[in-house]
């Protein structure tokens, strides 16, 4: 059974239980509402949870861990024969796992019967012919070792899929039949709804710490392999960066992190005056006909796509100051050679932060007490002199912060920087010259078959995780920030 089938049947049982919960509580008291321990709702809710909760744990876990041990078993049971010179483990699991695609994909067209499939023989059959003539592509010949991998990986799916289906109907129904045997007028069917829907809480909270702690833990992992393979102090003192999957790669670190600080700071130059001038204006001076016009229509910038963004500064905005800069072009010098730079990348990325500086600003500032305002006026403080030394100190905490959110997406930008500044990594200072970023990077050492036991892919994670501690390191300057002028304030 499809897994978007089984969910289906999950709600469909939880909402029979809600109503035959809540006509079972009141049948119990005779039709009298009041002779419940608890509202009737509370007794349908009981049954709907008891059927839906605990089988629905049950789905999630079941789809997180059945893909990670097939792979895990199938892979075990590769031969070293089938791992050719310049190949390895991973590159053949991805064969195995396109064939089985492709497999499936031929029983569900009715192209080829299951029986079939089962049974294809590579030494008699032109595996890759025979899925190519129903749409599916393969890079390569089907070897044996291959075709009984994948189909190996195709019945421990479907055994797997038909356990899950079989243990989670069987938990929703264990759940409906205890709890739905237990309504009755006396049962305490609130207490327990509540107590439900706070672990439901806390399984969220904690499903969002633990997802954090699981991203970075998986991040230092693979950094630590990769410093196993490659040099720390190349990759944190070098100047070069030049990967190559042959061997022999020069993977530094500091030409990457040049090139994102570098356009998230020409980025936040540009949205954060701008940004924080318009959530002044909006907040302090602007009429409610203006504002209600000129906020929404600020707003629609966060809402268009980023490749936009990014094929603007490609197109138009990137040639434009190559117009300008340019040899030949109307200053007459030969400072840009290339419409892709830091200039190109950082203006466009800070005009798609203005709104995430504007909109928070604003919501901010109106925070602040209408009391503050007014005592400075009594004090006899003009309009700017209110704004500059009363609004403004009380609304800093949430500045920083928003300047602090758009900096961490400057720093996670990717399209923008990928058709804007280029992808030469190196250590320039001229913002008309192209440089590239450590997310750009990640992305193409991740892109196609790469091969997790070598240096090559595996410093992606590192990439990653010095991501991560730039954000945390400007998380912690701001806290920093805000406690100073919070005891200065207050």
């Amino acid at each position: 059974m499809p897994v978007s089938w089984l969910v289906l049947l999950l709600i469909g049982l939880s909402v029979i239980g809600y109503i035959l919960g809540r006509q079972r509580a009141l049948a119990s008291a005779g039709g009298d509402s009041r002779a419940l321990h608890s509202l009737p709702n509370f007794y349908g809710m009981n049954v709907a949870m008891s059927a839906l909760v605990p089988a629905a744990a049950i789905l999630g876990v079941w789809l997180l861990a059945q893909p990670s041990l097939i792979n895990t078993t199938v892979s075990g049971s590769i031969p070293a024969s089938a791992i050719t010179e310049g190949s390895s483990l991973d590159l053949v699991m991805s064969d195995v796992k396109r064939v089985a695609e492709g497999l499936d994909f031929a029983v569900s067209s009715g192209a080829m019967s299951a029986a079939d499939a089962r049974t294809l023989d590579a030494g008699q059959t032109d595996v890759r012919a025979t899925l190519a003539d129903i749409g599916v592509a393969l890079g390569s010949d089907v070897r044996p070792e291959v075709l009984q991998a994948a189909q190996d990986y195709r019945a421990m799916a479907s055994t797997g899929t038909m356990a899950m289906t079989i243990v989670v109907l069987l938990a929703a129904l264990v759940g409906f039949a205890i709890s739905y045997s237990k309504t009755n007028l006396h049962y305490r069917a609130r207490n327990v709804v509540e107590r439900g829907v706070l672990a439901l809480l806390i399984g969220a909270a904690s499903l969002a710490i633990l997802t954090t702690v699981g991203i970075v833990f998986s991040m230092l992992f693979e950094t630590v392999n990769f410093f196993g393979l490659h040099d720390w102090k190349d990759f944190f003192f070098g100047t070069v960066w030049a990967p190559n999957f042959r061997g022999d790669s020069e993977l530094a670190i500091l030409p990457l992190l040049w090139g994102t600080l570098y356009i998230s700071v020409v980025a936040l130059l540009v949205a954060v005056p701008i940004g924080l001038f318009a959530a002044i204006y909006l907040s302090e001076y602007a009429s409610k006909g203006v504002r209600g016009f000129a906020k929404p229509l600020l707003e629609i910038l966060a809402g268009i796509p980023t490749i936009v963004y990014g094929l603007f500064a490609l197109v138009t905005f990137g040639p434009f100051l190559l117009s300008m800069f340019g040899e030949g072009g109307t200053f007459g010098v030969n400072w840009m050679t290339d419409a892709r730079s830091v200039a190109t990348a950082g203006i466009v990325m800070g005009i798609m932060l203005i709104p995430f500086v504007s909109s928070l600003s604003d919501d901010i500032i109106n925070a602040v007490p209408q009391a503050m305002r007014d005592g400075s006026y009594g004090l006899g403080a003009t309009k700017s002199e209110t704004i500059r030394q009363v609004v403004l100190p009380a609304a800093l905490p949430g500045i920083v912060g928003a300047i602090l959110l758009a900096a961490s997406r400057a720093i996670g930008e990717t399209m923008i920087v990928v058709l804007g500044a280029g992808a030469i990594a190196r250590l320039a200072v001229n913002p008309l010259e192209a440089l590239t970023t450590i997310t750009t990077r990640i992305v193409s050492q991740l892109t196609g078959d790469g091969d997790f036991a070598s240096p090559e892919t595996l410093v992606a994670f590192a990439l990653g995780l010095t991501l991560f501690v730039l954000t945390l390191g400007l998380n912690v300057l701001a806290l920093y920030i805000v406690r100073k002028y919070r005891e200065q304030y207050e």
